[in-house]
């Protein structure tokens, strides 16, 4: 409503300053008028069709001046040149261009205007259009901008949710992992008591041990809440989660072949990979015998945990999910399933020696 109205007087006020010469000097002449009202009302309209409008001022005013009654400057065509330079397409502003500058010259040449006039009009049209240009040049930045900003915003959530999420698997790993160890372990501690003071001290030293190593991760995995980044456990950590199934009875055995040098991320991935399976395996698997293997592959890296269990999808619980996340999010692959050479179940992640972007 407010640019409707601004409009409305603009083109009042070119009218008005047009007509004056004719109203105020001259004889009355009725298509003297006409001409003035079509060099200043379709103003009125110039944010909708610049052009045309550009183009119905142009050809009055030019006519206008043909006729000797146009005054010192022609306001009309100078708003709509602002118009259509602040609003116009590239295409329509070129042809634009063209009929301004062959309707100026027009209106020079053929009422012989002195030489003083040509560079007087130029100069007040090639003002007009450079105002309008500069304010598309703002609009335009603005636009751009605030796009930026919208994509910096997004991917700012995308980062934050992904963090959160980073920070969920990592908790479910450590807790798990370490809950589900002291369980065994305060049980099996609980059930030689009385029988083997020994052993269950052991036991219950090996509880104290895994209580304080999930302390160690907690606070790794929840530094970046305190503003600084977290020290991912990596390949040189996984001896101690093999060392700790161990104590629970079953029978753990780690292969190390050559391991090519890891970003951290993926080395923290391997240490997840075999945190989750090792887990899972002792709480559902009812397995014996546990081969963890890290040998390179093809240029990257590969991760294998196979036991001798039950086998099947309930021997991962709910952590699957968080282990297939992981192993993707570094450009790694995932195969789990029943063993093809007895029974168990494996764990298989292939993981690039540098993690994707």
């Amino acid at each position: 409503m407010r640019v409707r109205a601004l409009d409305l007087l603009i083109a009042a006020a070119v009218a008005a300053a047009t007509m004056f010469p004719a109203v105020w000097y001259l004889p009355f002449d009725p298509g003297t008028l006409l001409l003035g009202l079509l060099a200043s009302a379709p103003l009125v309209w110039r944010r909708r069709a610049p052009v045309v409008v550009a183009l119905v001022t142009g050809i009055a005013t030019t006519w206008l001046s043909l006729l000797n009654v146009l005054p010192d400057m022609p306001y009309g065509q100078l708003v709509a040149t602002y118009t259509w330079a602040e609003l116009a397409a590239p295409a329509w502003r070129i042809a634009a261009i063209v009929l301004t500058t062959a309707g100026v010259g027009i209106s020079l040449v053929l009422p012989q205007e002195n030489p003083p006039s040509f560079g007087y009009v130029g100069l007040m049209f090639v003002t007009a259009y450079a105002l309008g240009a500069g304010v598309r040049a703002r609009r335009d930045r603005i636009a751009f901008l605030e796009e930026r900003t919208r994509r910096l915003t997004e991917e700012q959530a995308a980062a934050a949710t992904n963090e959160r999420a980073r920070i969920a698997r990592d908790m479910h790993d450590v807790l798990a992992h370490s809950v589900g160890l002291m369980v065994v372990q305060a049980e099996g501690g609980a059930s030689v008591v009385r029988t083997d003071a020994g052993r269950a001290e052991a036991a219950f030293d090996a509880i104290a041990e895994t209580g304080r190593e999930a302390l160690v991760q907690l606070r790794h995995a929840l530094g970046v809440l305190r503003e600084r980044e977290p020290e991912p456990a990596a390949l040189e950590a996984i001896p101690s989660l093999v060392e700790r199934a161990r104590r629970t009875g079953l029978d753990v055995r780690l292969e190390r072949g050559a391991v090519p040098t890891l970003d951290p991320r993926v080395g923290a991935t391997a240490f997840r990979v075999v945190q989750e399976a090792l887990t899972n395996v002792v709480k559902h698997a009812g397995a014996r015998r546990v081969v963890v293997s890290l040998a390179s592959d093809e240029g990257g890296f590969a991760v294998t945990v196979r036991d001798d269990g039950r086998g099947g999808a309930a021997v991962f619980g709910h952590g699957l999910s968080g282990m297939l996340e992981r192993v993707q999010a570094v450009g790694g692959q995932l195969r789990t399933g029943p063993r093809t050479d007895g029974p168990g179940f494996e764990v298989a992640a292939t993981l690039p020696a540098a993690a994707r972007p």
